[in-house]
């Protein structure tokens, strides 16, 4: 079982799954099951977390960058939202680190937001500014003066 893991992925997780549904559970290959299944997880918190630096970084760049506001932003907005929205709907469990998640992306939105809007990191502050219902919901953030 071990060399076809390591041999072909694809075919080890067909057998997998049809050893499942015909209940022979003793014949599993249950240590690469397990590390495959807790995978699965970091999977959905990274793709999490990713989606929520790219969307922190948008609004950013809307609050601090008012006068290059267009299209583009407000669609990468409007995505991410939709994205992450679709992502806790998928994964509950997720929300209940949700704020440990946001202030993760957040240390990466600030790089993103800096490289490209061309400010200097310690322009933007050092917490996250926006609360969980600002990002999940249609917030738009005014200009900083």
């Amino acid at each position: 079982m071990n060399n076809l893991y390591e041999a072909d992925f694809a075919q080890w997780a067909q057998e997998q799954a049809e050893l499942c549904r015909q209940g022979r559970y003793s014949e599993l290959d249950v240590e690469h099951l397990s590390e495959e299944l807790e995978g699965m997880s970091a999977r959905e918190r990274r793709e999490l977390v990713s989606r929520l630096g790219i969307l922190l970084a948008h609004l950013l760049k809307w609050q601090y960058q008012p006068q290059r506001r267009g299209n583009r932003w407000r669609l990468t907005i409007k995505i991410q939202r939709f994205d992450v929205a679709a992502l806790l709907h998928q994964n509950p469990s997720l929300r209940a680190r949700f704020e440990e998640f946001l202030s993760d992306a957040y240390a990466r939105a600030i790089l993103q937001a800096a490289g490209e809007t061309g400010l200097d990191e310690n322009v933007f502050p050092e917490a996250c500014p926006f609360s969980a219902g600002q990002v999940l919901g249609d917030h738009w953030p005014d200009a900083v003066s």
